[in-house]
């Protein structure tokens, strides 16, 4: 396991807390759904990319716009 250290402004880290008090989980389980989220959304772009190239690009495109 990493550590991150994270400079952010302080009302948007007392935001994030609260949002993750409120979602009953700490603040290093809020900042790892955050990173599952953005990466699970770069995966599926990089997957249709490389269907897009492979197949009908056209298709592949619109599939794209649909999720993007």
């Amino acid at each position: 396991m990493s550590t991150l250290t994270l400079r952010i402004p302080d009302t948007k880290y007392e935001r994030l807390k609260n949002y993750a008090k409120s979602k009953e989980i700490s603040l290093n389980k809020l900042f790892d759904e955050f990173a599952t989220i953005a990466l699970t959304q770069y995966d599926a772009k990089v997957r249709f990319d490389l269907m897009a190239s492979k197949g009908d690009k056209a298709r592949g495109l619109e599939l794209l716009d649909k999720i993007g």
